[in-house]
């Protein structure tokens, strides 16, 4: 098995993490390097965390071409370097990696090379060239980092883990308060206007619950209030919500050119039933009213939420549908951890 030095973030509720753990359980020696942490203290203060976000962390990069320079001078020679996300490093800190002398991936789940997130990846454009792999998962992120000239690009589907995100055996452990008949788990993002879909469904009668955080900043906040259950959710928490739902709705960023996301692949593995928005890779992934079901408004959405509530057998069809099918796609963490590495090593 191969030894990977993993730079990314680590943390256990994080994608990132997931796919380091996976590349354990793979059983490659994995040594994981997260500068999310080292450098905790700037990218999480409230007054410089947004002006290295918005200045894409040219600021940093003096501290984390020492730091990089650190990793070089302590660490053994590893067989494949790991870089998830890549937005702290730039084209100093790929040039001191490459002292490794060996291949360098970069896995970025985000749209670094589209409009939404502004200056946020300009380290990583600059750095593109010095990775030896790309893997992105979008086809306009795909196109665009070739023009950029990288040596290699690999286009994957968003995966879920086969651990974290694992389904519990029995409905009844899952805690009361997850239980819920339509469930929206995401983030208030503004300009997405994920709260005008959702009060659009609650105003049509569908009983809605909502957990995620920055809703307090939402104009709507007064009339969705009552059916917000809490902030952001991880781990077994995050499963239960999804397993406890009889639908799960999943919205898009319009902003970074989804076509689908990872609660695309999590929702049917965890054992709920995806209720989406209609997209071309949706419905190349899923059979519409088999597998999933898709909408293109909100009242359609509603139509379908009202529908599939008031049938129990057609809802539990689909629901088993989806979760076999998602199986059968081979897109869990495990799989495309896996496929990248053969086709770099």
């Amino acid at each position: 098995m191969a030894k990977v030095l993993y730079i990314g973030d680590s943390s256990s509720s994080s994608t990132s993490g997931h796919r380091a753990n996976a590349l354990k359980r793979l059983k490659h020696d994995v040594d994981i390097q997260d500068p999310y942490q080292v450098f905790a203290g700037p990218l999480n203060s409230r007054l410089l965390s947004p002006i290295h976000y918005r200045t894409g962390y040219r600021l940093l990069q003096k501290p984390m071409v020492q730091w990089v320079k650190g990793l070089v001078g302590s660490s053994p020679k590893p067989d494949v370097i790991w870089v998830d996300s890549g937005e702290l490093l730039g084209p100093e800190c790929l040039k001191v990696l490459r002292e490794f002398g060996c291949p360098i991936i970069l896995y970025n789940v985000d749209d670094p090379t589209g409009k939404r997130d502004g200056r946020r990846f300009d380290m990583l454009v600059k750095a593109i060239q010095a990775y030896d792999c790309v893997v992105v998962v979008r086809r306009e992120t795909e196109e665009e980092c070739n023009k950029l000239g990288a040596k290699r690009v690999i286009r994957v589907l968003r995966s879920y883990d086969e651990e974290a995100h694992k389904p519990f055996a029995h409905v009844s452990d899952i805690p009361a308060k997850y239980i819920s008949e339509v469930v929206f788990i995401g983030t208030w993002m503004r300009h997405e206007r994920r709260d005008e879909f959702l009060l659009e469904l609650l105003n049509q009668g569908v009983p809605i619950s909502i957990w995620g955080g920055r809703w307090k900043k939402s104009p709507n906040w007064a009339a969705l209030e009552k059916v917000y259950c809490g902030g952001a959710l991880g781990g077994r928490d995050y499963v239960a919500a999804i397993q406890g739902s009889k639908l799960c709705l999943g919205l898009l960023s319009k902003g970074n050119r989804d076509l689908h996301t990872q609660r695309s692949l999590e929702v049917p593995f965890a054992g709920g039933l995806l209720c989406a928005e209609r997209t071309s890779e949706h419905q190349e992934i899923y059979q519409e009213g088999k597998e999933a079901v898709f909408w293109s408004s909100a009242a359609e959405c509603a139509e379908i939420c009202k529908k599939l509530l008031a049938d129990d057998t057609l809802r539990e069809e689909i629901r088993l549908a989806g979760m076999a099918k998602v199986r059968s796609l081979k897109v869990g963490n495990e799989d495309i951890c896996r496929r990248i590495l053969d086709a770099v090593l």
